[in-house]
């Protein structure tokens, strides 16, 4: 049964947080902007450079590299690790589901980490789950590492470079858990199948794959500000811009998960639960 939480609101759109790795992504919706403009940084004297995490042909051909960048700033941390804005708003509700929905003990692999502040949040909070971040993006695994000395966790492991696809990057090991947030409408299409392709291969049966970010659903209509973002990363990449969940799902299914709960979360924001089913 695909069951929903509280009626989302329409707030407005940022683009706090991209990198870009060969195509890692991550965005965060939060409704403190007062125009289009400014929600997405367009006013810009030249778009970003696109390197991307997930590397596609097109990338390829337009000499997309393996530098993580970002479209909103990130400040280095006398640590040496990189903050983001996007983690302390979102970190929270995102730790709330899956405080009610991880398992208890297990090996936990996260997909496009970014700076490394949520696997810290979530291993520092979570002790029961060896936490494993990844990143395909160099500048990214060594923010994750920084977090990752300063927080000292026991069950927090050195990041792994790995490309959803590429499956020579993936582990040989199983997971109970898989986490991805904000990768899926900043990266291509191909990214997404490859994820569901790491997943339904690592991930153990009955083991939970989370996803969180902005969806299109059928059933409901898309808020006008979900509306403006996508168009600004339609703008920036054709081959990026908000999934429709149906066609997430379908991916998923045919790598042998079913998609179980839809949790809404701030800012017009999902959390999409799967389990392996065989």
């Amino acid at each position: 049964t695909l069951l929903t939480s509280a009626r989302r609101s329409d707030a407005a759109v940022a683009l706090p947080c991209v990198y870009h790795a060969v195509f890692q992504a991550r965005n965060d919706i939060f409704g403190d902007a007062t125009s289009t403009d400014a929600r997405f940084n367009l006013p810009r004297a030249s778009p970003p450079a696109g390197s991307a995490r997930f590397r596609s042909r097109r990338a390829a051909g337009r000499g997309i590299g393996a530098v993580m960048q970002t479209m909103d700033p990130i400040t280095a941390t006398p640590r040496g690790a990189l903050a983001c804005p996007a983690v302390a708003r979102n970190t929270g509700p995102i730790l709330e589901v899956l405080k009610a929905h991880m398992p208890g003990l297990g090996r936990v692999l996260e997909i496009a980490a970014g700076s490394g502040e949520h696997a810290t949040a979530f291993a520092g909070a979570l002790p029961g789950l060896d936490w494993t971040p990844s990143d395909p993006s160099p500048e990214a695994r060594a923010s994750i590492a920084a977090w990752a000395a300063a927080a000292r966790l026991p069950n927090l492991r050195p990041p792994l470079a790995l490309d959803v696809l590429d499956p020579a990057t993936w582990p040989e090991e199983p997971v109970q858990a898989l986490v991805c947030i904000n990768m899926i409408h900043i990266s291509p299409w191909a990214a997404t199948e490859g994820l569901m392709a790491l997943a339904g291969r690592r991930l153990a049966v009955g083991g939970l794959m989370v996803l969180y970010g902005p969806y299109r659903e059928a059933e409901t209509p898309l808020a006008p500000s979900n509306a403006a973002f996508d168009e600004s990363l339609k703008a920036r990449d054709p081959d990026w811009g908000l999934r429709d969940r149906d066609a997430v799902a379908a991916a998923a299914k045919a790598e042998g998960l079913a998609l179980t709960r839809r949790i809404e979360m701030p800012a017009n924001n999902l959390m999409l639960l799967f389990r392996r089913t065989g």
